[in-house]
């Protein structure tokens, strides 16, 4: 007499299920980061650039200097780049807002005559209205006063940001020691980790180098041309070079509107041309390789990255986008040996199935297409 093998229980919840679960536990979680965006905004900024000054330790260290030295480097220079950044804004802001006074006018006048020729070629009213509004001075004021609220709420969040600087500046001196401590236990983890970082130290090396060319061309050719305020505008092809893909339309759109109005249709034109020229090919042809190379991340993911992060916790996802996306990748999949092929749709060139999966393939070819 043979006794039959129970078979195995079905699984509580079946595949569909158990992925409607996950998304709905995702869009719960986003929803939260949503709502804490002001705490979380900051504190991502906080991370990066403590990571960014990290490497500022190991040759104080070296020297056998005391830990607390090292600290203090990464913290000094992390306030230094806030404040750079913030006085680079604060400067950029004024001279726009001096800029709408002045010009306050020829911009009522220029608006006008686009309305007209608007009306000329068949455009109806309302949407030659809506399209004249944004040469219309009120509307530029106005877009001044919410920068000027928005650059009030950035300065209340730098205020926390510079205290978790510090907070993480002294805690990652003691966190260099998890390897030491805990061996080879945590190795994959602290291996991970270090990726992360050195990913992130490497997309803003990159983005900063581009965006000093980008700045120094453009500002030189709007000199030249006779565009106002070029430093503003070298200004903002450089904080906007840190938005991908479609920093360079950010970029673009005053200079452009103030060219306009300056010296109309050829000095438009002629703007237009030299950001296509310089931007579009170092910004938008060039770069992304260069970033797509430095953080394993497909072109696709990049650019959706930017929309979604804005999305979530407002204008400063644009400039952490890139840096949050690869934290949940290595949060979510990196750690998971099933998500390989996930890994590889992202970009990541280091997720290739291991051998004995690719053997199994169709034909045992390990060529991924």
């Amino acid at each position: 007499m043979t006794r039959s093998v129970p078979s195995t229980p079905p699984p509580a919840l079946s595949p569909s299920l158990r992925t409607l679960i996950g998304l709905a536990a995702v869009v719960v979680l986003l929803a939260g980061v949503s709502l804490a965006r002001e705490i979380v905004g900051p504190l991502a900024l906080a991370i990066v650039l403590v990571v960014i000054c990290e490497p500022l330790r190991g040759p104080l260290e070296r020297r056998g200097w005391p830990r607390w030295t090292g600290t203090t480097a990464v913290i000094v220079v992390a306030y230094l780049v806030l404040v750079a950044m913030g006085a680079l804004l604060w400067l950029a802001g004024r001279q726009f807002a001096q800029l709408v006074a002045d010009f306050a006018d020829e911009l009522r006048s220029s608006g006008e005559g686009f309305l007209a020729w608007l009306q000329e070629v068949g455009l109806d009213q309302e949407a030659s209205s809506a399209v004249g509004s944004v040469l219309d001075p009120e509307t530029l004021v106005g877009l001044v006063s919410k920068l000027g609220g928005t650059v009030l709420g950035v300065a209340t969040a730098l205020f926390f940001v510079f205290a978790y600087i510090i907070f993480m500046a002294a805690d990652a001196a003691r966190y260099r020691e998890a390897g030491r401590v805990f061996g080879a236990a945590k190795a994959p983890v602290l291996a991970r980790i270090r990726h992360l970082n050195s990913g992130v130290r490497r997309y803003y090396v990159v983005n900063a180098s581009f965006g000093a060319v980008v700045a120094v061309i453009d500002g030189l050719a709007l000199w030249w041309l006779g565009v106002p305020a070029p430093l503003v505008w070298a200004i903002l092809a450089f904080v906007t070079n840190f938005v991908p893909n479609i920093g360079f339309i950010l970029g673009l759109i005053p200079p452009a509107v103030l060219a306009f109005v300056v010296g109309g249709w050829p000095l438009l034109l002629a703007v237009i041309a030299v950001y296509c020229v310089v931007n579009v090919v170092l910004q938008v042809l060039v770069q992304p390789k260069f970033v797509s190379d430095a953080v394993d991340l497909s072109l696709t993911l990049s650019f959706f990255s930017v929309i979604f992060w804005t999305f979530v916790i407002g204008p400063l996802g644009a400039i952490l986008s890139i840096p949050l996306t690869l934290f949940v990748r290595a949060l979510v999949l990196e750690g998971d040996p099933g998500a390989h092929w996930l890994r590889w749709l992202s970009g990541d060139r280091t997720a290739v199935p291991p051998p004995d999966a690719a053997a199994t393939a169709p034909g045992g070819h390990r060529r991924l297409l």
